[in-house]
């Protein structure tokens, strides 16, 4: 009885069986294909050129929905505190990840408060007039950060921030008081000065009079 055995061929065998082929020539024609459309470079402006960036962190925002008396995610991104170059403004800019979509966009201002979200230290709370549907509406926002660190960085410098926007507001009250004062005083000054004015010039009427009327004495003839 004879037996047959199928041979078996091993990776190794494969491998010089490819190498044994002849590689075929990468032919090169030279032509040049032109793309079908023409692409041009368009600059893209975020409005935060003339901005410089305070703070950026990685954060999720939810917003509170009245209607429905619930928290609502607004998206996670980063959010940013952006002070104005010129006008030293500072506001609250939060963009979405991969959409760049707005989720947050307000001024902040001395009045703003942080606090802690139901003793969540990873979280705070604060309400602000936002602008990111193209409307002031009057939200309640709840933010919440990878790490305590995080939030304690954000809290801490919306304080600092609101804290400058107070005194900056308290000595631009002082400087306007001390500048209508010194500008009732002027007009005070001037008032009184075209008080005394027409009485010099009746005065010197009056001498200019009595000098034209006075009869002149006739010389005795001897």
């Amino acid at each position: 009885m004879s037996t047959s055995t199928e041979p078996t061929i091993t990776k190794r065998d494969e491998e010089e069986d490819e190498d044994s082929k002849p590689a075929a020539d990468d032919e090169d024609t030279g032509a040049q294909i032109a793309p079908i459309v023409k692409l041009q470079e368009v600059a893209v402006t975020t409005g935060e050129e003339n901005e410089d960036v305070l703070l950026d962190l990685k954060a999720k925002l939810y917003r509170f929905d009245k209607e429905g008396n619930q928290w609502k995610e607004r998206g996670a991104g980063t959010v940013k505190l952006l002070k104005h170059k010129e006008s030293a403004k500072v506001r609250l800019v939060m963009r979405q990840n991969k959409t760049l979509k707005i989720c947050a966009n307000h001024l902040v201002l001395s009045t703003m408060s942080v606090q802690e979200h139901q003793g969540n230290e990873k979280s705070c709370v604060w309400h602000a007039a936002d602008f990111s549907d193209g409307e002031l509406k009057d939200e309640t926002f709840c933010i919440r950060f990878a790490s305590v660190e995080n939030c304690k960085s954000f809290k801490d410098k919306i304080e600092e921030i609101a804290e400058s926007q107070s005194k900056e507001s308290g000595d631009s009250e002082e400087a306007d008081t001390a500048a209508s004062l010194i500008e009732k005083l002027s007009v005070e000054e001037k008032a009184n000065d075209e008080k005394s004015e027409p009485k010099e010039v009746l005065s010197s009427s009056v001498d200019k009079k009595e000098t034209i009327e006075k009869p002149v004495k006739p010389v005795s003839e001897e």
